[in-house]
């Protein structure tokens, strides 16, 4: 077989099982009227995918005449991706298989000593997982781990994750990958929440767009044209290094960033001290909001601050929706002030939205990620064009019930 003939045989391979993954069960019939394909292009490619035991017949559909016709669908234990959320207190795994749907993840305490402790944790938690829901081992084809920091795509290491001892002193993802004996992704885990919100949450259907996370930190992921925006050096969407907020000439904006001295939970607690010489924690501030000028100060600041990063997105990329996340940046007490702010400062006629997949965002988004790298490469063999859209996610069985 020629290279252009075993391309389009890949081509037709990838946009059936799409039809299928999106529509089953659908008859024969329907597929072929579906990509205008003859039915013996359509037999031979149904046969493929069925006997590599992607795809399988089902029930029965009877027409107003003539015999039956045998549906396809979906084989969902046929693969399995490990969804991971790593943050600097909590480790959180999941896992999807080829139906899109997740399954309820198991959360524990990140293991302080990090590095190569962090790995064998990763690694136990995806094994048990499988075993509680009782699937095989030997078909979970790939991990996908949101880390809180950069990913070196090089040498396999975590820059810039402080809370997480030695993850940029080892080989971090090809650890991982012997632990677990398949392949591993590593990805910020503000760029799997974006992608997560673009696949399951509030943004579904928009393909210019930002998620801003607002907690320990502050950053955002990126989608320009239904593509995540990494930039060069993996690093799009610092905001904390935007430089207004703080002095951005001082060395303590260099090492943690200007505008995330004035914005994350610190800078809120370090401010409701400077104001009151009281020492509170953030969700205190909040449920001192009706009756404390003090915490509406340290809101309103926050708010201002981070409404002046809104619209330094907005006028760059121009998107359709902002999404806020994070465990303040999903707080209606703050997020209301930000878009009163942002009405002040800009007239984008971008949309302002709070997440509606709260803290699972990024473990949704590494799912994502990881089923869309199985298709490319167990089905299109990184054939150029030869891409599958996801169908929509399964959120019941995480718990999440989407608006989007």
């Amino acid at each position: 077989m020629t290279e252009t003939a075993n391309n389009i045989r890949r081509l037709n391979k990838c946009n059936v099982f799409e039809v299928i993954a999106h529509e089953g069960p659908i008859s024969r019939a329907a597929i072929a009227k579906r990509l205008g394909l003859s039915k013996q292009t359509l037999s031979e490619v149904a046969k493929e995918l069925e006997s590599e035991g992607w795809v399988q017949q089902v029930g029965l559909e009877r027409g107003n005449v003539g015999r039956a016709a045998m549906n396809f669908e979906v084989v969902p234990d046929a693969a399995f991706v490990a969804a991971v959320d790593l943050g600097g207190t909590k480790v959180k795994v999941a896992i999807a298989n080829l139906a899109c749907q997740i399954f309820g993840e198991a959360t524990e305490k990140t293991d302080p000593r990090g590095g190569g402790a962090v790995v064998d944790q990763i690694a136990r938690l995806c094994r048990e997982m499988m075993d509680q829901h009782g699937l095989q081992q030997d078909r979970l084809r790939l991990a996908v781990v949101g880390v809180p920091g950069v990913p070196d795509h090089e040498s396999g290491a975590v820059h810039m994750a402080p809370n997480i001892p030695q993850l940029d002193e080892i080989d971090f993802a090809g650890e991982l990958s012997k632990a677990l004996g398949f392949d591993v992704v590593i990805e910020n885990d503000v760029n799997l929440a974006v992608l997560g919100e673009h696949w399951g949450g509030v943004a579904q259907h928009v393909d210019d767009l930002a998620y801003v996370a607002l907690g320990t930190g502050i950053g955002a992921g990126i989608i320009v044209n239904g593509e995540l925006v990494r930039g060069k050096n993996g690093g799009a969407g610092e905001l904390g290094y935007l430089p207004f907020g703080a002095d951005p000439f001082e060395d303590a904006s260099l090492r943690q960033g200007a505008l995330e001295r004035v914005t994350a939970t610190d800078a809120m607690r370090d401010y409701y001290f400077e104001l009151t010489g009281e020492k509170i924690e953030v969700p205190e501030i909040f449920d001192r909001l009706d009756q404390d000028d003090h915490a509406q100060k340290v809101l309103d600041r926050t708010a201002r601050e981070t409404a002046r990063a809104v619209a330094a997105i907005s006028a760059l990329i121009d998107p359709e929706q902002i999404v806020f996340g994070g465990s303040i940046g999903r707080r209606e007490e703050l997020f209301s002030r930000i878009k009163a702010q942002f009405g002040l400062i800009t007239r984008s006629p971008v949309e302002l939205y709070i997440s509606d997949l709260g803290g699972k965002a990024a473990l949704i988004g590494a799912a994502s990620l990881g089923l869309s790298h199985v298709h490319a490469t167990l089905l299109a063999g990184g054939v150029p064009g030869a891409e599958i859209t996801l169908p929509p996610a399964k959120l019941a069985k995480l718990g999440v019930v989407s608006n989007g």
